[in-house]
């Protein structure tokens, strides 16, 4: 962060705080879209929902401006990931959260659903729909707790939303199971598909770690080549908020030990799809993921199943 947006950043959290202007209905913000998704889901019309970090920007790396800053302030409610996932926000989480209802929707996953990676916690929980639905209680309870009149609405809105999580998790296992098993091996830019491949049964390989705030270094290339040649791994995939040159020397290292290998589409891993596309919704990105790294490594994804036939009719697909 340059020098001037540094001294604008602390001038801002300096300022006094506003004088509370409580909204109907209440302002809820999320750090990442997959959040924000998941409160819109349960509120309904009972809380306004934005997104902080929005389509293709890497929540790893996202550095708050001070026009970040108003919009922790308007908000009633402060929904982030924690877990890691959010670091370069730390100091704005800490000082709203000493003065307004915040919420860490990652500490509401189960411990022992977590996964341990690079001397911390894996913060990439929602790349499981099963692990993911664990915070649904948690995230209903803070937004009845902001609009307490739609305390029933927003129940019932959680039932509903965990029953299509479950029946993606298994549609999800149903589209890993048509890859043939020689075959189940995502290979991806940064390691974020770990709770996926633990719950889809897949191998994941990844070129740089669980965060992007490093460099892949000339060695990680090197054995992520070695690998997909040794695998014969036919696609590996980039994600959008991460630069594809990793992947695009990893293919070329491939290409010198003898295996060529193709680039499948583009997957959602740190940040949902374009808003009014169905890869802007969470249901949506974990389709999408699905039936890319099935179809490019021999699969195909199945129909989806009847519990997410609302969703797919909103969208018109089937």
């Amino acid at each position: 962060m340059k020098a001037p947006a540094v001294l604008a950043l602390a001038a801002a959290l300096a300022l006094p705080a506003a004088a509370p202007a409580r909204a109907e209905p209440p302002q809820v913000l999320a750090t990442i879209g997959v959040i924000a998704d998941m409160a819109a889901t349960l509120a309904g019309d009972c809380a306004t929902v934005t997104a902080l970090i929005g389509p293709g920007t890497d929540p790893h790396t996202y550095r708050a401006r001070p026009s970040d800053v108003a919009a922790f302030d308007r908000a009633d409610l402060i929904l982030y990931l924690g877990l890691g996932l959010e670091g370069q926000l730390a100091q704005v989480l800490d000082r709203f959260g000493a003065r307004k209802p915040t919420l860490a929707v990652g500490n509401a996953i189960p411990a022992d659903r977590l996964i341990a990676a690079h001397g911390g916690t894996d913060p990439h929980v929602w790349m499981s729909p099963a692990v993911w639905a664990g915070a649904i209680p948690a995230v209903a309870g803070a937004l009845s707790a902001a609009a307490p009149g739609c305390a029933a609405a927003i129940a019932a809105n959680a039932d509903r939303h965990a029953t299509e999580l479950a029946a993606l998790d298994a549609w999800g296992r149903a589209a890993m199971a048509t890859i043939p098993e020689g075959a189940r091996t995502l290979v991806t830019a940064h390691d974020a598909f770990a709770y996926m491949a633990r719950d889809w049964g897949l191998a994941v390989a990844a070129i740089q770690g669980i965060t992007t705030e490093s460099e892949a270094s000339v060695a990680d290339i090197a054995a992520t080549a070695r690998l997909v040649a040794e695998a014969k791994v036919p696609a590996v995939f980039v994600e959008s908020t991460v630069n594809p040159r990793t992947i695009e020397a990893v293919i070329e290292a491939a290409a010198a030990l003898g295996h060529r290998v193709t680039v499948g589409a583009t997957l959602h891993a740190d940040a949902l799809g374009d808003a009014g596309t169905p890869e802007g919704t969470y249901i949506g990105m974990i389709r999408w993921n699905a039936v890319a790294i099935a179809g490019a490594l021999g699969g195909s994804a199945p129909p989806l199943p009847a519990e997410l036939a609302g969703w797919a009719a909103a969208w018109s697909l089937r």
